[in-house]
């Protein structure tokens, strides 16, 4: 279901109705939108993000991607709109260091384009990319607790529950699924 093109050390990744890419400067108001969105950055960070945030924020992403596993731009093909973010990046240990074989995995998609199985299809990909062409043995993840849409696509994509972690103002579910 995917397929990556490793010109230039950017990896591009498809599925049915979704290309994931590179950022490019174009992308900046989409990605703005979303991260001053209070629905969208309720579960992701709390707050919504100032422009000039969300810009500095977004200059990072802007930088060649190196690695395979990274977040990637996530375009609707059907419309060629800028949907959000998804991807497979490093998972780290305790003492800030990736663990080898491992990564996270992020969806990160725009409000006016939820409850239409992007998520999903987005998650399936990665995680097919992620066991498949990355040769990982394990993906996991964090939800917010009070995310039920997205504990769904988890249920979905077949992620086990392996710990709540409650405290502060936000708790989490942690995920993993494993080869």
């Amino acid at each position: 279901m995917y397929h990556a093109d490793n010109m230039n050390n950017v990896i591009i990744l498809e599925s049915e109705r979704l290309l994931f890419r590179q950022h490019v400067v174009a992308d900046l108001e989409a990605y703005c939108a979303m991260e001053a969105d209070p629905d969208f950055r309720k579960y992701v960070g709390g707050r919504p993000r100032t422009r000039e945030e969300a810009e500095k924020r977004f200059k990072g992403s802007l930088e060649p991607i190196n690695d395979r596993l990274a977040v990637w731009a996530t375009v609707f093909k059907p419309e060629g709109s800028y949907i959000g973010r998804c991807g497979i990046y490093p998972h780290f240990n305790t003492d800030g260091e990736p663990i080898p074989g491992e990564a996270s995995l992020g969806l990160y998609i725009a409000k006016e384009y939820w409850g239409r199985g992007f998520a999903t299809e987005a998650g399936r990909a990665f995680i097919e990319f992620g066991f498949d062409e990355l040769r990982l043995n394990r993906i996991v993840t964090m939800i917010d607790t009070r995310n039920d849409a997205s504990v769904k696509v988890m249920d979905k994509l077949g992620f086990e529950l392996t710990s709540t972690e409650t405290g502060g103002p936000r708790s989490f579910y942690h995920f993993k699924l494993q080869v």
